[in-house]
């Protein structure tokens, strides 16, 4: 066993409680996103034993995680806003030098690729002026027609949290399913846990195998649109200048924790992929 994906299993489930921030720039910032596509599509095949070590601790982290710290997040969204989210930012612009390296974006990046990253990019950093349906009181109770409708938001969350750049929190929010999501953890919902959970589970089996083939087939194309995303990912997060000092002060600090913390975690080690 793996038990060092515990720590990033926390980290990566911690982010997955933020709208705005990916679990999928998180597992590219700990140098472990190829190793996560590969278990888990790898996960749902006859050789599904030697993903076990890999996927066990890492999995225990998100879970310990999701439940422990949903209540942690939502009073540091609701006290501490700017300072999270700034946190994060950090996180986020200090992965693209690793992810460029990946790329190797001077030696192979065309005219084609930079287009596919502007326009990634603007599409994403335009959903920050989207409105979301964040007001609507969580549902409590399970039925059938609410089933499939937290069922295919967890489908579609979960898609977007295998994928750098896009939050899976944020994908819940656009759908007003993310209070209903957040509720469920910290009041131990089960029924309600489990429909989502269980879209979950269907996206990232879906999801993993598409975003593997994507970069075994059309390597740089793929690596221009995450990084596309995860700079679009940065207008999301983005929850504008405090008017006190303090708080300015307090999220220019957190910015730069978050920041050296990706430098300092990223894998130097290059993941070799051939286009």
């Amino acid at each position: 066993m793996e038990w060092k994906n515990i720590y990033r299993g926390i980290l990566m489930g911690i982010s997955d409680l933020i709208p705005g921030v990916s679990g999928g720039t998180i597992a590219f910032i700990l140098g472990i996103y190829d190793r996560l596509l590969e278990a888990i599509s790898g996960f749902f095949s006859r050789e599904w034993k030697k993903h076990l070590g890999f996927l066990v601790p890492l999995v225990i982290g998100v879970g310990v995680t999701l439940l422990l710290f949903s209540r942690v997040i939502e009073f540091l969204l609701e006290h501490h806003y700017e300072a999270t989210q700034f946190f994060f930012m950090g996180l986020i612009l200090g992965v693209i030098p690793y992810i460029m390296k990946q790329a190797e974006v001077k030696r192979n990046f065309t005219k084609r690729h930079f287009a596919v990253l502007i326009l990634i990019g603007i599409a994403l950093a335009s959903t920050a002026f989207i409105g979301t349906n964040e007001d609507i009181a969580p549902i409590e109770q399970l039925s059938v027609p609410v089933f499939f409708t937290l069922f295919f938001s967890g489908w579609l969350a979960s898609m977007a949290m295998l994928l750098p750049g896009i939050s899976g929190s944020f994908i819940l929010l656009l759908l007003g399913v993310y209070t209903t999501a957040i509720n469920a953890l910290s009041t131990l919902n089960i029924p309600i846990a489990l429909a989502i959970g269980a879209g979950v589970i269907v996206g990232f089996i879906v999801s993993s195998k598409a975003i593997r083939y994507l970069l075994e087939n059309y390597t740089y194309v793929t690596y221009a649109a995450i990084i596309g995303l995860i700079l679009g990912s940065l207008f999301v997060v983005f929850p504008g200048f405090a008017s006190d000092t303090m708080t300015l002060v307090t999220s220019l600090i957190t910015f730069t924790v978050g920041l050296v913390f990706t430098l300092l975690f990223s894998s130097p080690k290059k993941t070799v992929i051939t286009d």
